[in-house]
């Protein structure tokens, strides 16, 4: 009997995801689920760790967040958080329906 399942990594709902252990072609769909439930479980901040390297990472979270309406702004981190290497990411209050 053959296990089809693909192996799935639980990550904790914190305020700071760290997008360094995931390969590029998983950051964005780890990235959409982190925010989906970061928002669902009442955050109005997080952070995303993509790293600095030449930026692509950086302009795929950001289209990313321009995509979701549930993220009301985000930006450059400051120096001691990352600086341009992270995301800042502000969630809006409620959950799409009106409800928070």
């Amino acid at each position: 009997m053959s296990d089809d399942v693909d192996d799935v990594t639980e990550i904790p709902i914190t305020d700071t995801l760290d997008l360094h252990p995931f390969r590029p072609n998983e950051i964005r769909d780890v990235a959409h689920e982190y925010l989906r439930e970061a928002h669902a479980r009442g955050f109005r901040q997080v952070r995303l760790i993509h790293g600095r390297g030449i930026g692509m990472q950086r302009e795929n979270i950001r289209k990313l967040l321009a995509s979701l309406d549930f993220v009301e702004a985000f930006h450059d981190a400051d120096g001691s958080g990352g600086g341009w290497g992270a995301t800042v990411v502000v969630l809006s209050a409620d959950d799409g329906d009106g409800h928070r």
